[in-house]
């Protein structure tokens, strides 16, 4: 046995010893090969899943300097399900490739997870499973031996540094208009992370043409702050560090609190969906119903997917606890009833009708009147009577309390936060 063939056993007992197949980030068909490159002398963390430990005694061996290893795992660059993952699983496609040769059908995401786990079969540490279509990856399993990466056609398996705590799901180049209508949890390109970002940690990469792009993390860079997360329009970066329902700038609101008079109307007339009101241009004044209500059918909580916005007694209510100011109740609702908020401490109007106050008092009990008794009283001028509602300014607003005072219908609610949910105010801080 020769001097490398030596080495070389010495320095295979101290790698992993589970085969990659080829596909592994060292480039060799085999431990035995990686260990035999790097006894004649390669870089002693050729393997990328041999830990500091093994790194610093194969550097021992060879009797050179160690070299410090970033512990990496795999990530998927996609949170969503909208690449036809329930078709091609239905058609019983044999593997991502094939489901992809046989190509996406309109309203499909060309750049998602397929979820066939074609990337599973590479994965010789058991860090992989399917499950319910999704692939979900066992941070402690993972060795960072990088075979996933050759085994995914959509190549959106990224490895990222094993402490990292900001992830961004997605890898859409669709411009954000088709984003939003594909896929509940696509980055729409906005920039507003990249902007944010204290560190120029986030930069927006640009798909086949300029109208689409998406974020991506340099955590080279990157230091697990909240701004980009509390940044996101549609609150899809995920941060492991911080809870998503405490670090918003804002979250929904529903500009009624008497729709529930008009609802019980609404379904006696038999209809069925907010947009199918619309659709209809359905008179809801001759249905003795108020025509700038919330109509309460909760087309906005099907697209919630923090269970914040739900239908109670004919009228949609948001959790402001569990809000996370996504926007996509705000999108969705076919009436435009549903405003973007300050979440911090700030009083909201909600009921924006332009009727008659005589009117109002028919079709609602609980609506504003138009009386402008909290704009005649706000000292900073924060309200304005538009169409005989109030809109509140709330870069003017400071909270002091007396709208909500002198308002006759105890209509001007706050949004009442504990001292200790402040988190955003430190994030925000950060970025400016």
């Amino acid at each position: 046995m020769t001097m490398v063939q030596e080495t070389a056993k010495r320095i295979l007992a101290l790698l992993p010893g589970v085969d990659c197949g080829g596909f592994g980030g060292c480039g060799h068909p085999t431990c035995q090969a990686c260990a035999e490159a790097i006894a004649d002398g390669a870089c002693v963390n050729l393997c990328p899943a041999a830990d500091q430990k093994a790194v610093d005694a194969i550097a021992e061996i060879m009797g050179v300097d160690t070299v410090e290893v970033e512990k990496k795992i795999a990530f998927i660059k996609c949170a969503g399900c909208s690449a036809g993952k329930e078709r091609f699983a239905a058609c019983n496609c044999e593997s991502c490739d094939a489901a992809k040769l046989a190509g996406f059908e309109k309203g499909e995401c060309q750049y998602g997870c397929i979820g066939l786990g074609t990337c599973i079969d590479r994965c010789k540490f058991d860090a992989m499973t399917l499950v319910d279509g999704e692939v979900v990856i066992d941070k402690e399993k993972c060795s960072g031996c990088e075979a996933c990466l050759s085994g995914c056609i959509q190549e959106i398996i990224e490895m990222v540094p094993a402490d990292a705590t900001n992830f961004i799901p997605c890898s859409s180049k669709d411009n954000d208009k088709d984003t939003l209508d594909i896929c509940g949890y696509g980055c729409i390109g906005c920039g507003d992370c990249a902007l944010a970002c204290p560190k120029d940690a986030i930069e927006m990469v640009y798909g086949d043409s300029i109208d689409g792009r998406y974020a991506r993390i340099d955590y080279s860079k990157c230091e697990g702050c909240v701004t980009c997360t509390v940044k996101c329009r549609k609150k899809i970066i995920v941060d492991t560090l911080h809870d998503l329902t405490e670090a918003k700038e804002t979250v929904a609101l529903v500009r009624c609190v008497g729709g529930s008079v008009g609802h019980s109307k609404l379904e006696t007339a038999g209809f069925e969906s907010c947009k199918q009101i619309v659709d209809a241009k359905a008179d809801l004044d001759s249905l003795d119903a108020c025509a700038y209500s919330c109509v309460g059918f909760g087309d906005c909580t099907k697209v919630c997917r923090y269970d914040a916005i739900k239908v109670e007694f004919g009228i949609a209510k948001v959790d402001p606890d569990k809000c996370v100011g996504c926007g996509d109740c705000y999108r969705e609702c076919p009436r435009h009833k549903i405003e973007m908020v300050p979440y911090i401490g700030v009083k909201q109007a909600a009921c924006e009708s332009e009727a008659d106050p005589e009117r109002r008092m028919e079709v609602c009990f609980k609506g504003c009147i138009g009386c402008g008794d909290c704009a005649d009283n706000c000292p900073n001028g924060a309200i304005e009577m538009v169409d005989g509602h109030p809109e509140i300014d709330h870069e003017k607003c400071v909270n002091c309390g007396i709208c909500q005072y002198v308002c006759s219908r105890g209509l001007l609610a706050e949004r009442v936060v504990p001292e200790y949910n402040y988190l955003q105010r430190e994030a925000l801080a950060v970025g400016k």
